[in-house]
């Protein structure tokens, strides 16, 4: 056994939820960049956006390519949304950014970004000077890890199987749970960074600590849900949390949002819902100090 196999419960989120302060101000509860889209994505920016907004945390800005922006805009008046100048992340839309780049707490990058945006990436990611990053979907490419691997950033990864697959060299298909975890630990230690493998169940590691989690389930297959675990990821990853347990948090709440949406609807919804259900699952943990 790599170590032991911890699975997250109520009582883990009730003692590593974020708390707010009574009198605290805009920008106290988290600051969320998304970097995402492309020329015919618009959806997965937008849902990581806005899944990152309803964490709680204070601002959301939307990073995306000026033809999709009206879309976002129209979308939700509540994202700050930024438009770049191409249709996909080039160098040009990466040193663009660097120069306009909002304060904030946490970059996630890599939501429907598409294909050819590895120069782009690597030098946004040498660039910027925020310390919390988080890589999903897209930008899940191994020159990414690289450039983040030899850094001071603290980051994390979110892949699926074939994801992992492709950053880490590893198939973990067929494996069993203690195989994997013994994998994305390993990968883990050896890149430096917070892994959360997405399954059946979720793995989560940063090489030291080690965390399963079994909410979510079949439904949860629909487009979009990826995008939302993210950025619900980088929402906790926000307010000061460990990465390893930010990443717990957001697997955990996920997933029981998908099965509440799974116990209302049965089979049949969308990533917006699986959002719209997650006030449900973390209004029961909020505290104010």
């Amino acid at each position: 056994m790599v170590t032991e196999l911890t699975y997250v419960d109520e009582n883990f989120i009730r003692e590593n939820y974020p708390v707010r302060k009574k009198d605290s101000h805009k920008g106290e509860n988290g600051r969320v960049l998304v970097i995402g889209g492309s020329w015919i994505y618009h959806g997965a920016p937008y849902i990581a956006s806005l899944a990152a907004l309803i964490s709680g945390v204070d601002l959301v800005y939307t990073a995306v390519p000026k033809p999709i922006v009206s879309a976002i805009r129209c979308l939700d008046p509540n994202l700050i949304v930024i438009p770049l100048p191409d249709y996909k992340f080039t160098k040009g839309n990466a040193e663009r950014l660097i120069k306009i780049m909002p304060e904030v707490d946490v970059v996630l990058i890599g939501n429907g970004m598409g294909k050819g945006i590895a120069d782009g990436l690597k030098l946004f990611l040498k660039e910027t000077i925020v310390k919390k990053v988080i890589l999903d979907a897209d930008a899940l490419l191994p020159e990414s890890v690289s450039v983040l691997s030899s850094s001071d950033k603290d980051f994390i990864v979110t892949p699926h199987g074939g994801e992992f697959k492709r950053i880490s060299g590893f198939d973990v298909e067929g494996k069993d749970i203690e195989e994997k975890a013994k994998l994305v630990m390993g990968f883990a230690k050896d890149k430096g960074a917070t892994v959360l493998l997405k399954g059946v169940i979720d793995i989560i590691s940063d090489s030291e600590e080690l965390y399963l989690n079994s909410t979510g389930n079949a439904g949860m297959t629909v487009g979009g849900t990826g995008d939302a675990l993210a950025g619900l990821t980088a929402g906790f990853f926000s307010k000061g949390l460990k990465a390893v347990k930010a990443s717990a948090l957001a697997a955990f709440v996920n997933g029981s949002a998908g099965d509440l949406a799974l116990n209302k609807k049965g089979l049949h919804f969308t990533a917006m819902d699986l959002i719209s259900f997650y006030p449900e699952i973390m209004k029961k943990f909020d505290r104010l100090v």
